[in-house]
């Protein structure tokens, strides 16, 4: 058989512009390298092919002409994988459909009684690579579809939802691909080449506003630490790139565990590789040797979930109070040069223009390097969902195109959406204002941070004020809610 994986163009250029940081999927990766040998397996990132997408798609269609195509969506980047079905199945109608990922994983039900529904075959539900791999021999012959946990399929009267399966033993999973058989290339964050990889998965918070354990349970399982070792020598050695964003949910579940990996690491003797990852703030705040070695390994970055700055608003975020482990995990992460990546979440239901500029000044004050801040999003599945829909606070509960923490979905009792969206914009160009790279960014990209202090931050600073004074604050907002909500907008899929 010949299959195709795809992962979808759509981008939250939270951080970055959208064609800053373009990472590799992960998951339809991996989920092609381990299907059985005797196939034809393709992977593509359509990140890569955001201009000109149809085209793209068009051309690679026909001249592959696959027989089977899975797609892997985010809730957020649903609507486009349906635009993507469509054109399939238009240029090529006997091919048959399989989806996967968190929506399919998190909304398989409400997808099977859904319009989509007569163009979809398959949905492969939570981990992915034994689901699809009996997928692939079941099409072939080998299996059978009703005996394969965690699939969807159809019968003459619909869809058939196999009961789930258990998880994975990590351990034989083969690596990921990143050979010829991936057909796209250029992956990168600025100026740098850039590879995903993972160590774990899993994480056993019970943080109600993430809805990871619909993909895992509430569970930690790390890969072998041989396993990891040889992941990353296929990056350094093979792919020749030296900047690894590492997937895990939580690295730093267990911190021994850490501390052995990075000790096989520092041991290899690898040269300027430099890992990111994500992380919780408590946990980093009380194992401070663990932080050091990380250092010594290569850690260079790391994002920590610090959420709120109010007591209360953690609490209804499952999250407990966290505000020292804040301030004390990025305490710890400089000491030993690691940049940090602070986020925060706005929005929560007693929230007023007070509390947003608390949650800003907060971050400020944790001298965190730069920021990860989105609007709390009612995710489908989620104890926050359930909670904020009971409210009558969900103002969007069905556009899913904008559940990516970009988009105010939800009001407070103290502000419709539309003021909690400009108060989150607004503020953050008061508060956080331009930002000024740390010392610790600089030595990891002095070309790039040199771009931005020295030709583009003086010369957009011109232009805003330009815009300032024709368009003033709200006129702004206007204009970059406009720009933003084109980024994802593929007319010629229309």
């Amino acid at each position: 058989m010949k299959i195709l994986l795809l992962s979808m163009p759509d981008v939250a250029p939270v951080i970055m512009h959208e064609s800053a940081f373009h990472m590799p999927n992960l998951g339809i990766a991996s989920i092609g390298a381990n299907i059985d040998d005797g196939h034809e397996v393709y992977v593509v990132d359509l990140v890569r092919k955001r201009l000109g997408l149809r085209k793209h798609l068009v051309r690679m269609l026909n001249a592959l002409n696959p027989d089977l195509v899975g797609l892997s969506a985010m809730t957020w980047q649903y609507a486009t994988c349906v635009k993507i079905i469509r054109l399939i199945k238009q240029l090529l109608p006997e091919a048959r459909i399989a989806i996967g990922g968190y929506h399919a994983t998190l909304m398989f039900e409400e997808i099977a009684a859904s319009d989509e529904a007569q163009a979809i075959d398959f949905m492969v539900r939570g981990e992915g690579e034994e689901t699809f791999r009996r997928l692939v021999r079941a099409l072939d012959g080998k299996d059978r579809l009703a005996d394969i946990p965690s699939l969807s399929y159809k019968n003459e009267k619909g869809f058939i939802h196999n009961p789930k399966g258990d998880l994975m033993d990590l351990s034989r999973l083969k690596l990921p691909i990143r050979d010829k058989r991936r057909l796209t290339w250029g992956y990168h964050v600025m100026n740098r080449n850039m590879e995903m990889m993972e160590t774990s998965r899993g994480c056993t918070r019970n943080c109600n506003f993430c809805s990871i354990r619909h993909m895992y349970g509430r569970s930690f399982r790390p890969f072998p630490i041989q396993r990891v070792l040889a992941d990353i020598d296929d990056i350094y050695y093979t792919r020749k790139v030296r900047y690894v964003f590492v997937s895990d949910d939580n690295l730093v579940m267990d911190p021994a565990r850490v501390i052995r990996l990075c000790d096989a690491i520092i041991a290899r003797g690898y040269r300027n590789l430099t890992f990111v990852v994500q992380a919780d703030c408590v946990t980093m705040s009380r194992n401070e040797k663990m932080v050091e070695k990380m250092a010594q390994a290569g850690f260079r970055s790391i994002f920590l979930g610090m959420e709120n700055a109010s007591k209360k608003n953690l609490v209804a975020a499952n999250k407990g109070d966290i505000l020292d482990a804040s301030k004390k995990a990025v305490e710890i992460c400089h000491k030993y040069g690691i940049v940090v990546v602070g986020g925060l979440i706005f929005g929560f239901p007693d929230d007023g223009e007070p509390e947003i500029i608390e949650n800003y000044q907060f971050l400020k004050s944790t001298g965190a390097d730069t920021a990860y801040c989105q609007i709390l999003t009612p995710y489908p599945k989620t104890g926050i969902r359930r909670q904020l829909m009971d409210q009558g606070l969900v103002t969007n509960p069905y556009d899913y195109s904008r559940y990516n923490g970009m988009w105010a979905n939800v009001r407070t009792r103290q502000l419709s959406s539309d003021q909690l969206q400009y108060l989150f914009w607004y503020h953050n160009q008061k508060i956080m204002g331009w930002w000024n790279p740390s010392e610790r960014i600089r030595k990891q990209g002095r070309f790039w941070t040199s771009i931005w202090l020295y030709a583009f931050k003086p010369l957009l600073k011109v232009i805003i004020a330009r815009q300032q004074k024709r368009l003033g604050w709200r006129g702004r907002f206007e204009q970059e809610i406009k720009a933003r909500a084109a980024v994802n907008r593929f007319a010629d899929l229309d």
